[in-house]
């Protein structure tokens, strides 16, 4: 039987989108399942565009329910991949889903982790510090922000002239070639 993957993201999924190409004709493991906190997030375009269903969920029913935990469990969802999911993992799906919920943070951790620092705030605080490397680390989540057990690092050189879109594009091309990969390896290693 293939191995189910859950994509959780808030916003474009231009990860979600790599993973679902990824694995569309992998004998292995499927993308089963989008989910998303945002109703207005272009993922769920992506998601469609493969045909693979979606469910938008609320910050109550998120937190207050198990209703996402369900439909999770009703899927026989192997691995949960956060994909620029931007809120904080609640302990019942941690517990309902021990070491099997990773996320990919677009930084080497733990440098330039922790609440609010995402996306282009993440990029931004690396070049202030005048950093000469930067990079991408996948992890296992946990109750805090980009705190759980590191699963890979990548890194790419920042050159003197390097400006944030090109700090961006330099990242997106290792998330874009290694998260799809880490993946598959992640659910190998599973039992069934």
């Amino acid at each position: 039987m293939k191995k189910r993957i859950a994509i959780f993201a808030s916003g474009s999924g231009s990860n979600a989108q790599k993973i679902m190409e990824y694995f569309k004709r992998n004998a292995e493991a499927e993308v089963v399942l989008v989910l998303t906190n945002n109703p207005q997030a272009y993922v769920l375009q992506r998601a469609d565009n493969f045909e693979v269903p979606s469910h938008i969920f609320t910050r109550k029913e998120f937190y207050e329910t198990d209703d996402v935990i369900r439909l999770l469990k009703n899927l026989q969802v192997d691995l949960i991949v956060l994909a620029g999911f931007l809120w904080l993992v609640p302990v019942s799906l941690l517990t309902a889903f021990p070491n099997r919920i990773i996320n990919l943070h677009p930084a080497l951790l733990p440098k330039y982790g922790g609440k609010g620092m995402y996306g282009d705030h993440v990029h931004k605080a690396v070049l202030a510090a005048k950093e000469e490397e930067s990079g991408i680390t996948i992890h296992f989540a946990s109750d805090q922000f980009d705190e759980g057990e590191i699963i890979h690092q990548s890194k790419f050189k920042i050159e003197p002239d390097d400006n944030l879109e090109v700090v961006k594009f330099k990242g997106q091309q290792l998330e874009h070639q290694h998260f799809p990969k880490v993946i598959e390896s992640l659910l190998k290693k599973m039992k069934s």
